[in-house]
């Protein structure tokens, strides 16, 4: 079973426009409402694949509620734990061009009670977990270390971590020593800039700064992370490992909406961990996987033809490090 984090669980709602008016009215041609957060889009990408999998997190109010039953109308286990603050609601506006506009609120504060709960929740579920994911945003209330406790407590059960958040969470919980983060380069560059002396890790005459970006993925490495896998964005993916360092691609950009193609990534990679694919593996899965999930309309879902089809596609190429 891999069991699947989101604390900060929201509900989704994407509105698909030709055009934004930012003065005036807009139409939206489709409307999409969705459980969402960052983990919950990985729980529903792994739950697609028709593996064994839970999600837990935190919910309240109408809209923890509507989340709830959304998840159940999926299919996809979840055991929340009750909170008393409402959960948050997320929404996204998609241009015809595949430009996308995320308007994030900020989600409930969790007591240190609730979370307390929660915890006895989660330790419950380490005893039958062959990975974990740890996804997202932490909710108001909760430190900075809240990943890296539940880091720890996996690695006492003898389950390996995947961690994607961002910020001060995702340096405390680098330290814990998960078996594998997952960056973008925003993230990256926000660990990193003191770390690299001023380096940019921003494009160059046209391209990614490939040595920048490996060298702030090997200082996470030394700063505990035993693999970190760079999102690139269309450039693909960067993995930097004990086992060496490599980098996937797909054969063309894709246009559409990227808002949860780093969670398509997340969830492929903790497959993989999972059935001890070789980084190669992964990596072609991980990009084949967030590839499709940008030509799909809503976060968290994604074709499986379209995943087929761009696996073969996937370029892999083992790089210096």
């Amino acid at each position: 079973m891999i069991v699947v984090v989101c604390l900060n669980p929201a509900l989704d709602i994407t509105h698909h426009v030709t055009k934004v008016d930012w003065t005036g009215v807009n139409r939206p041609a489709a409307v999409y409402a969705r459980p969402g957060g960052k983990g919950t889009n990985v729980a529903r990408a792994l739950h697609s694949f028709g593996l064994d999998v839970i999600l837990l997190g935190l919910a309240g109010g109408a809209t923890g509620g509507a989340v709830e039953a959304g998840l159940r109308q999926l299919g996809v286990p979840a055991a929340f734990t009750p909170a008393a603050g409402e959960t948050r609601r997320t929404f996204t506006v998609v241009d015809g061009e595949g430009r996308a506009a995320l308007f994030n609120e900020p989600g409930p504060e969790v007591s240190a009670a609730e979370f307390a709960r929660f915890l006895l929740a989660y330790g419950k579920a380490m005893a039958g977990a062959a990975a974990v994911v740890l996804s997202g945003s932490l909710p108001r209330g909760l430190p900075s270390t809240a990943y890296a406790e539940l880091i720890a407590v996996a690695a006492d059960a003898g389950v390996p971590a995947v961690l994607d958040t961002s910020g001060d969470a995702l340096r405390a919980g680098v330290a814990a020593g998960p078996a594998i983060v997952k960056p973008n380069l925003d993230e990256l560059r926000a660990l990193s800039e003191q770390a690299l002396s001023g380096r940019s890790l921003s494009a160059a005459d046209g391209g990614i700064a490939w040595a920048a970006v490996a060298a702030a993925a090997s200082g996470l490495r030394t700063a505990g992370a035993r693999a970190v896998v760079v999102s690139l964005g269309p450039a693909g993916l960067l993995a930097v490992t004990g086992d060496g360092c490599w980098h996937a691609r797909p054969a063309a950009a894709v246009r559409g909406n990227a808002t949860g193609a780093g969670d398509a990534v997340t969830a492929a990679l903790a497959h993989g961990l999972v059935l001890g694919r070789s980084w190669e593996d992964q990596l072609r899965h991980a990009v084949a996987l967030g590839t499709a999930s940008v030509a799909a309309p809503v976060a968290g879902e994604f074709s499986r033809a379209d995943y087929a089809g761009g696996l073969a596609a996937v370029a892999v190429r083992q790089e210096a490090c």
